[in-house]
Order: C-alpha cells, then sequence, then structure tokens
C-alpha cells in the first residue's frame, strides 16, 4: 500500500453531542470536539446519496446486508492506495474502506468492527461470515491468525480473499478480515489459516449510540469557523488585486473548487471575466454547468476550445500517463496561453481553485505563482488551505450550482480520460458514458496491437504510466500481461548522436546525428522552427543553420552536421536542432509556445504554429514544447 502523504494539518474533528464534523477543536455549540482519525492527506468530502447506495451495494454483495443508514452524515476520506479507495467515517469514526481493486476489476468493501457490527444488526441473513470457538477470540485479540481448527462454521460461499466477518456463536464481532481459504475449505481443513484478520480488538458496540444529523446541522456547527476561513480569503484576494494591477479573472472549470473561487471573488470584485478552456474531453454535465454559470454571475465566459486536438495527437504521441500528460498542455495550457494573448495585452490575474491538499506539488506551490507553461498569466488561489469539507460547506451554505456528476460518484472534474483518474473512475464510464468509454478502449486496443502489447493492458488501465510503479507491475505480472511493447512504436522518431573533435583541426569540435527517417525539409522550412536557434538559408535537400560562430547542418536524408568551437556547444547546437526539427514535423497547434514568445514572433494557422520574421533565436519556445517534452 502507498504511503500516508502528509499535504497540511488533519482538520477533521467530531463534536460527539451534535454527532457532526467540526473543522475545528470547538463546536459551534460550545462543546469540545474529538479528532478523528483518518489517514493522510485527510481531503474529507461529503458522501452523497449516490455513494451511501454504492457502498450499501457492495456491502450487500459481500455480505447480504447494507451498511448505511441515510439518516446520518456520511464522510468519506480519500486514502493512498494502488487505485481509488476511500474511508467511511460515521457517527466520527472511521468505519470501513471501500476500495476498487485492480486485480479483481471491482469494488471491496473492507470493514472495521464497527462495520461489522452495524451489518451484523440488519436483518437479511448474514453472508461472507465465519464462526469461531468463544475461547478463539482471546487469541485473535493478541494478533493471531484465525487458524482453520477453531472455526466452528464459515458460509461456504467464501472464496479466497474474499473480506469476511468473524463472529461467536452469541452474534459478536471479533475481527474483520481476508480469507486465506474458501469457506468449505475453512470447515473442513486440519491446519492452515483461514482468515487474516485486518482489524481485531476487544471494544463494546456503539451502534446507535449518536443521534441522527444532516448537513444543516454540519453548517451550524462549522459557521463560525468558516466565517474566519472566508474573510481570510477575502483579504488575499483584495491584497492580490491592489499589488498585482491586472486585469482580473476567473480560471472555472465547472469543478467545486473553481466554483467557491467565483463566489469569493465575486464577493470582493465587480469587474472581472471569466476563463474556460474546453479541452474536448470535457463530460456534457460540465459543459452545461459553465454556460450555468455565466448566467447566473452575468457573465459572459470567455472560452477557447480546442475540438478534436487530442484525437488529432494521440497517433504522434501515444496514450497519455502519469508521467507523460502531453494533452495537459496541448489541449489545455496552450490553449490558455492563446485565450489570454487574443484578449489581455500585458496578461492578466487569475484566481483559480487549487488547494494543498489535493497533491504534493500544490501542497508546495505558493498562493500566488507563474505557470512556467502559461507566461502571460499570474495565478493566485485563495482556497490553498482549504480542504474538500471547507468547500463543501462553502456550496452548501451559499447554495451554488455544482456539477451535478458530483452526484453521481465523481470526486472530481476534469478531462474524463485523465490518466490521474483511478480505474474505478474510468470503469464508471461504462455506466454513467458508455459512448466515451467505448471511444477510449477502441484507441487503447488499436494502439496495443500496434505495439504488440497485450489487450488486457488497457482492460486492466496500464495505459496510464508509461513505467508501470512496482505494485501495479506485481499485479501485471500476477495476471500474466505483457505490458511492454514487442513491435515498433510508431510515435517514436529516434534520433543517434555523437559528439568528438574534427580531424584535422585544432579545437573545433563536431557534432553528428542521425534521424530514423528521411525529413521533409518544405514543412522544416514553413515552419520557421530553426529559427528559434539561430539565422537559416534553405537549399532544397539542405537547411543551414548559424548561431553565433556554430553552425548547424540539416539534410534531407535525415542527417544532422554540427561545427562549434567547443564540445558542450556542439552538444547544445545538435540537441536544439534536433528539437527544432521534432517540433516541425510534429507540431499539433497547441499554442504553448505563444505564451512564452516576448517577441509575438509565433501564429498558429491550422492547427500549425509557424515561427517568423521577428523571433530573436532566443530558444525558449523550444523549452515549453510538448512534442519535445513528451516524444
Amino acid at each position: 500500500m502507498s504511503q500516508p502523504v502528509f499535504h497540511g494539518d488533519l482538520l477533521l474533528q467530531w463534536c460527539h453531542s451534535c454527532n457532526v464534523p467540526v473543522l475545528g477543536k470547538k463546536c459551534a455549540c460550545g462543546d469540545e470536539c474529538v479528532k478523528v482519525n483518518v489517514t493522510p492527506p485527510g481531503d474529507i468530502r461529503p458522501a452523497f446519496l449516490h455513494d451511501i447506495e454504492h457502498i450499501n451495494r457492495i456491502s450487500k454483495q459481500q455480505f447480504n446486508k447494507p451498511l448505511l443508514d441515510t439518516d446520518r452524515v456520511v464522510l468519506l476520506n480519500k486514502a493512498p492506495y494502488e487505485d481509488r479507495m476511500d474511508e467511511i467515517i460515521v457517527d466520527g469514526e472511521v468505519i470501513a474502506s471501500i476500495r476498487y481493486e485492480i486485480g479483481k476489476l471491482e469494488w471491496v468493501l473492507l470493514p472495521r468492527l464497527e462495520a461489522g457490527r452495524r451489518i451484523l444488526t440488519g436483518k437479511e441473513t448474514l453472508t461472507g461470515y465465519v464462526t469461531i470457538e468463544e475461547d478463539v477470540k482471546k487469541f485473535l485479540h493478541k494478533g493471531a491468525n484465525l487458524l482453520a481448527p477453531g472455526v466452528l462454521d464459515a458460509d461456504p460461499g467464501i472464496q479466497k480473499n474474499d473480506e469476511v466477518l468473524i463472529i461467536t456463536p452469541a452474534g459478536e464481532v471479533v475481527a474483520t478480515g481476508r480469507a486465506r481459504m474458501d469457506g468449505r475449505e475453512m470447515m473442513e481443513a486440519k491446519k492452515g489459516t483461514a482468515v487474516k484478520p485486518r482489524w481485531k480488538a476487544d471494544t463494546i458496540s456503539k451502534v446507535n449510540d449518536r443521534k441522527p444529523s444532516c448537513w444543516g446541522d454540519v453548517i451550524r456547527a462549522n459557521r463560525s469557523i468558516m466565517d474566519e476561513s472566508i474573510a481570510e480569503a477575502h483579504t488575499f484576494i483584495q491584497k492580490t488585486v491592489e499589488k498585482e494591477d491586472l486585469p482580473i479573472s476567473v480560471s472555472y472549470s465547472g469543478g467545486k473548487d473553481s466554483l467557491a473561487v467565483m463566489q469569493l471573488v465575486d464577493d470582493c470584485v465587480r469587474d472581472y471575466e471569466i476563463m474556460f478552456a474546453d479541452t474536448g474531453l470535457e463530460f456534457p454535465e460540465t459543459l452545461d454547468n459553465i454556460r450555468h454559470v455565466g448566467e447566473l454571475y452575468s457573465k459572459e465566459v470567455k472560452s477557447i476550445s480546442v475540438g478534436d486536438a487530442f484525437w488529432d495527437s494521440i497517433d504522434a504521441f501515444g496514450p497519455p500517463a502519469v508521467e507523460m500528460r502531453w494533452c495537459c498542455k496541448i489541449c489545455k495550457l496552450g490553449p490558455i496561453s492563446r485565450l489570454i494573448e487574443e484578449n489581455y495585452e500585458k496578461g492578466c490575474l487569475t484566481f483559480v481553485g487549487q488547494r494543498k491538499y489535493e497533491s504534493t506539488t500544490r501542497a508546495r506551490s505558493n498562493r500566488v505563482w507563474k505557470n512556467p507553461w502559461v507566461g502571460n498569466q499570474t495565478a493566485a488561489s485563495p482556497i490553498q488551505d482549504w480542504t474538500a469539507l471547507h468547500i463543501w460547506l462553502y456550496i452548501f451554505m451559499n447554495e451554488l450550482p455544482y456539477n451535478p456528476l458530483y452526484e453521481k460518484g465523481f470526486d472530481r472534474m476534469g478531462c474524463w480520460l485523465c490518466p490521474s483518474s483511478s480505474l474505478g473512475d474510468l470503469k464508471r464510464l461504462k455506466k454513467t458514458h458508455p459512448h466515451y468509454e467505448e471511444k477510449l478502449m477502441n484507441h487503447l486496443y488499436a494502439y496495443a496491437e500496434k505495439t504488440g502489447i497485450d489487450k488486457q493492458w488497457a482492460d486492466y488501465g496500464f495505459w496510464r504510466w508509461k513505467s508501470l510503479p512496482p505494485n501495479i507491475k506485481k499485479i501485471a505480472g500476477e495476471l500474466g500481461i505483457n505490458t511492454a511493447p514487442t513491435k515498433y512504436d510508431p510515435t517514436k522518431l529516434t534520433f543517434t548522436s555523437s559528439v568528438g573533435h574534427r580531424p584535422c583541426t585544432t579545437g573545433e569540435m563536431t557534432a553528428e546525428g542521425s534521424f530514423s527517417t528521411s525529413l521533409d525539409m518544405e514543412k522544416i522550412r514553413k515552419s520557421g522552427m530553426l529559427l528559434a536557434i539561430g539565422e537559416v538559408k534553405y537549399t532544397d535537400e539542405m537547411a543551414m543553420v548559424t548561431r553565433k560562430k556554430d553552425t548547424a547542418q540539416v539534410f534531407a536524408t535525415g542527417s544532422v552536421r554540427v561545427r562549434a568551437s567547443s564540445k558542450a556547444d556542439a552538444g547544445k547546437l545538435l540537441k536544439d536542432t534536433e528539437n527544432s526539427i521534432r517540433r516541425a514535423l510534429g507540431c499539433t497547434g497547441c499554442g504553448v509556445c505563444i505564451g512564452k514568445c516576448n517577441h509575438n514572433a509565433i501564429r498558429i494557422d491550422n492547427k500549425i504554429a509557424y515561427i517568423g520574421d521577428k523571433c530573436n533565436h532566443c530558444g525558449k519556445c523550444i523549452e515549453v514544447c510538448p512534442v519535445v517534452k513528451f516524444i
């Protein structure tokens, strides 16, 4: 299992008098609260009715009984795991977890003792149980595994690796854990481990100890805490606006965080605009929500759409991966740069919904920053220190129009096929948006066939990494799935090179390289990409680049030859030439380079970037090009 990650303070407390979560040590009722021990980073969020029904559905599949009632507040806490896992918090206690297990391709409920007791109180016939002799209980409490000779009875339907409840003949839940035998084997075996307990303790049942509660109660309990957080955000917005002195915008994505930021900014600033970059991979519900929010706030949404840019680029880049999210640059950051360039001559100040509890990178970020991919934007986050529970309380308090997908099991909005999504979330598409899921799988199957990867690489979500993490690699190995290409990958234009002294000269260095294919010199010439590194002259079969006293020759055959005064200069010019050629041949017109150019030397025409005569050969546009970074 992944190690817990601390992005911020674990803020969740519980008022047992009101039976509600509190984001501070004292409830509005005056009572002191008790800390709830959740797994970091502790980004707590509400369980909607869909979430509760989903948990109960899985509970019924495993134990024939539901786990949760709907008359009290239920929270979820996303915990580190190889896929998606949520801790389930009720009545001030983590009672269970629910996770998507890649090896099984299914959701699994992992009950703790309190969940076991709640399940046991139901009227339906229990399944997934293992009954033990009374005197075995003391050994389990000391940490022992449950051995087969200690089993009195077991559900014959239990399969190896199922989650089970260990109970006494009197109906006491004494442990929960994972079966190491099937049910029939447990009753027949004379030796061996029947169950490896995960949770075991000699505690008193707390079922029905707490009174019912609702989200109105939670809002009342947290009112003063939320007022402080809101006031701090307002102060931050006002000071940032005064300091930056730029046109003001709000980046709205259709998600909860940017919705909260929208309202916070609207409280403080009259003259601001809404920006939205349509990646072409947005849910229809998201697009509807953005239109609705624009109307609600009486603001024209300044938007830009990349259409089918993702699908036009996937053959060149291959499927996106966690460590290679080229799609973000092409479908989002590049278009945002172009949108800002078209609407704000000197750039703009953009308030965004970034929070430190979302990721390690965001936890380390300043509250005001410049994105290296969007050079003409200063970004600022008023909610950097807020948890998801802060966000939802603020939304509920102000009755803000949140995206309806949150009520269908989605906990984050964005591109529907993001490789950072869990497999559990991606599999949900088959029910909510089946045509999207079908389109993605068809592309993944085609790529797998083209590169000689097993088709199950797509089914099990292994496409989300270029290099599988150790725990995921282990699952692939256990399943016998080949995830390494066995055929030539057409997305890889290879380049081999060498650097050394030039024969018969003193001190001059040469660098030579060769692409794996011939080059389209006319396309390279029209693109102007070589201008990024120096002055250029062309013939039919060659281009000559001059940078100070150094030169690079590019031949239509795919060969590149560099002459320079030092080894370092030769190597640098060779690499810059290689990257400029890659840009010329692989450009998708994302526009990221526009935000990096201070001389207005780059234009986009028919989804292709062209460098013109205003270029001063600084090469900054090379550094941010997704083609260079990801291929």
